[in-house]
Parts: structure tokens; C-alpha cells; sequence
């Protein structure tokens, strides 16, 4: 999907800034209420479908603003994005696979049964709040900064955006994680092919870290 807006927006390098203002408006708005979405799920893999929602309602909006930065931009979110969601439903899946259970209110206290699964729910949510020095940061700051020079009103919106998405990604760590382990649950070891899997998906965010180039062009 966003690939296709890629090309229809490098297609139309005439429209004027003004007609995209509605598209923009709607775009902001979206990812925030999306956002506001996550914090009122009880559903694992619902909360992080709905972050992929606000995540790529950031891809619209740097493409729309039709620059060279908006288009980098958006190509490092939907990359850093695409590892950081696959990865935090591959560990939906882990946690489901020992609690039958998609709920958060049951599926708690895996930290104190499941440490090293732990370490990599505290790697994705850190990954996704765009923490450095993930990837992830890279994509917005590029975004909010080719925002910013279109309008710095957007600069309004793009934080509440920030502040949500830390919160939920808090959220769902605190909830999977901390509190009181479920007796009901037979939490068995991890699989060497859980981590393997994992750890297939943490080694591109760091090594795109390390060499941005890579996708964000010399």
C-alpha cells in the first residue's frame, strides 16, 4: 500500500500543496485516533494490528508532502515498521501458544516464567516507541521533520502521536510482563527456533542501524 501511494504521488508533482491540506488533516487525525484505539484493546494481536494503522498513517503523511526527506522517510518507516510488527506478532504467537489466550488480563507475569522471551517483548516495544538507536527513529524524525517544514502546526499533532505510541507500546509490555503469573498457564521453555526466529527479525534493525544507507540512499 504504500508503495502504490509512492507512485501516485510522484505522478502528480504539480498538485498544489493546498489540495493535500484535507488528505493531510485526515492522515493526523487517523493516526491519532488509531493510536487512542490501542490503549483501549484487550486483544494482543488487535493492539498491534491497530499500531501498524498509526505507524503507517505516518507513511501517508510523508508521502504525501511529495519531498526527497518525506519519501526516505517513509521508506525507512514501512521497513523498520514491517520487522518491528512482524516481530511483536511473532511474540503474540509465543505467548498464545502457552496460554491459549489472547487477552491480556489472563496472559500476565511471563517475565518471571519466560525471562529471555522477556528480553525480546522489552527489544520490540523499545524498537516501536522509536527508541535509539533503533531504526525506527530515523523514519520519524525524517517524517516529522519533512512535516514540520510543511506546516509546523503539524508539529502539534505528530507529538501527541509520539506520546501515544510510547504509551500503549508501555502498555503492552507492563500488561504481558509484570503482575501475577497465571497457575492455568503451562509456561514450557522457549524453543531454540522461537529465539532463532526472533533474532532473524532484531539482526536487520541493527544492522540497518548501523548502515542507513543502505535504504536511505549516500
Amino acid at each position: 500500500g504504500g508503495y502504490g501511494i509512492a507512485r501516485i504521488t510522484t505522478i502528480l508533482p504539480t498538485a498544489p500543496q493546498t489540495t493535500l491540506l484535507p488528505l493531510i488533516a485526515l492522515a493526523l487525525w487517523g493516526s491519532i485516533m488509531a493510536n487512542i484505539i490501542c490503549l483501549r484493546q484487550t486483544d494482543l494481536k488487535s493492539l498491534i494490528a491497530y499500531s501498524s494503522i498509526g505507524h503507517m498513517a505516518l507513511v501517508i503523511l510523508a508521502l504525501l508532502t511529495k519531498t526527497p526527506w518525506g519519501l526516505t522517510g517513509a521508506m525507512v518507516m514501512m521497513i523498520a515498521h514491517g520487522l518491528t510488527s512482524s516481530m511483536t506478532f511473532c511474540l503474540a504467537n509465543t505467548a498464545y501458544e502457552r496460554s491459549n489466550t489472547r487477552t491480556l488480563i489472563i496472559a500476565t507475569g511471563m517475565q518471571l516464567t519466560l525471562p529471555l522471551l522477556a528480553t525480546w517483548w522489552l527489544l520490540a516495544n523499545l524498537a516501536n516507541m522509536a527508541l535509539p538507536p533503533s531504526i525506527n527513529i530515523i523514519g520519524e524524525l525524517s517524517i516529522m521533520s519533512t512535516l514540520f517544514y510543511w506546516s509546523p502546526t503539524t508539529i502539534i499533532p505528530l507529538t501527541i502521536n509520539t506520546l501515544l505510541t510510547a504509551t500503549y507500546s508501555l502498555y503492552m509490555l507492563i500488561a504481558t510482563q509484570r503482575g501475577k503469573p497465571n497457575t492455568t498457564m503451562y509456561m514450557y521453555p522457549a524453543h531454540t527456533r522461537e529465539h532463532l526466529l526472533l533474532a532473524l527479525h532484531m539482526m536487520p534493525l541493527v544492522l540497518l542501524i548501523i548502515n542507513p544507507t543502505l535504504i536511505t540512499g549516500p
